[in-house]
C-alpha cells in the first residue's frame, strides 16, 4: 500500500503515504494510543509508527487488507481472550479493514503493554 519509495522519518510522513480513508484510521489508532499512554514518545522503528516508553511499547501499520498492531511480543495477559480473534501470531494483532476497528481495545492493549514495561523496570 505504501507509494513512497523513501522510508518515512516521522509518523506523519508514514500516514501521509496512504489513501485518505486509511490515513483517518491510522490517525485514530495514533490518537487512541497517545490517549492511553500520554507519556510515550513517537518514532519510526522497523519502518513502522512506534510508541516508546523506555523501550518499544507498540507499533502499528497499514496493509492491503488490515491494520496491524504489534505490542512488542506481549502476551497481553488479561486481554488474551479479547484479542484472540485478531491475533495472527505472538505479538501481532490484525484488524481487518472491512470491519470496524476496535479502537477501545487498541487503547487497552497499549495500556497493558505500558504496565508490562513498568513491571519489568521494577524487577
Amino acid at each position: 500500500m505504501q507509494t513512497n519509495p523513501t522510508p518515512p522519518v516521522t509518523i506523519d510522513e508514514y500516514i501521509a503515504q496512504f489513501p485518505e480513508e486509511i490515513q483517518q484510521i491510522l490517525q485514530q489508532v495514533r490518537a487512541v494510543i497517545h490517549a492511553a499512554v500520554p507519556q510515550a514518545t513517537e518514532k519510526i522503528s522497523y519502518a513502522m509508527p512506534t510508541f516508546s516508553l523506555g523501550g518499544n511499547l507498540i507499533h502499528f501499520a497499514a496493509f492491503k487488507g488490515h491494520i496491524g498492531v504489534y505490542p512488542s511480543g506481549s502476551e497481553l495477559g488479561a486481554l488474551k481472550e479479547e484479542v484472540a480473534r485478531y491475533r495472527a501470531s505472538k505479538g501481532t494483532l490484525q484488524f481487518p479493514l472491512g470491519e470496524p476497528i476496535p479502537y477501545d481495545l487498541i487503547g487497552r492493549v497499549a495500556l497493558a503493554r505500558a504496565a508490562e514495561l513498568a513491571a519489568k523496570k521494577t524487577k
